[in-house]
């Protein structure tokens, strides 16, 4: 029996929660690719178009789209596969304004596939909504996205999917990610402004 989006938006808003949205693990993993592997593939075939229609349906098309790969495909190119159908997707939740219909702190899922896009318009375009459209809880979002925009202003892409994407790392790239990478990154913005750390995209 297929999944509904409903029943997305309750297992990752309800069960997972905001204290494991980022919390990684092979626990996690394990659990999303067997209850969600064969959904994300639906998403990927692109038959979930269909649920680009409101703020509840889209958010869970998001969620399916941007996190669920990552957990599914983690070290995998595929887990950056539908990227770009996410991207599509928050592109139509900002014009329509269901972004603005969801409370925080799940309306970051809008931003995110911005902030994981290697674009500088789109990484500037994540920090200024998440700035502006987060006034409450977005303060830890707003430091990953001016993170993850410096990544792409040093170096053009995010140098710690290189090896998931089959892609050479530069000598520069490979400096980086022995030395501290995007954390060191994070630890420098935080001397700037504070918050907690998470995790690259």
């Amino acid at each position: 029996m297929a999944l509904n989006f409903s029943e997305v938006l309750d297992y990752w808003l309800t069960e997972v929660g905001p204290k494991g949205w980022y919390a990684g693990g092979t626990a996690l993993d394990a659990e999303i690719r067997r209850r969600f592997a064969a959904l994300w593939g639906s998403a990927d075939d692109g038959a979930l178009t269909g649920w680009i229609v409101g703020s509840d349906p889209a958010l869970a098309y998001l969620i399916v789209t941007d996190q669920f790969p990552r957990n599914i495909w983690r070290g995998s190119d595929r887990a950056f596969a539908t990227d770009a159908k996410a991207r599509m997707a928050t592109e139509a939740a900002l014009q329509a304004g269901w972004d603005r219909q969801v409370p925080e702190p799940q309306r970051q899922f809008f931003y995110l596939p911005l902030m994981h896009h290697e674009d500088p318009e789109d990484q500037a375009r994540s920090v200024a909504l998440i700035g502006e459209r987060m006034p409450d809880t977005g303060a830890d979002n707003l430091l990953h996205a001016r993170a993850h925009q410096e990544v792409i202003r040093r170096f053009g892409r995010f140098p710690y999917r290189n090896a998931a994407l089959g892609r050479m790392s530069t000598p520069a790239e490979v400096d980086f990610l022995e030395n501290g990478g995007y954390a060191k990154i994070m630890e420098a913005l935080k001397t700037q402004g504070s918050g907690p750390d998470s995790g690259p995209g």
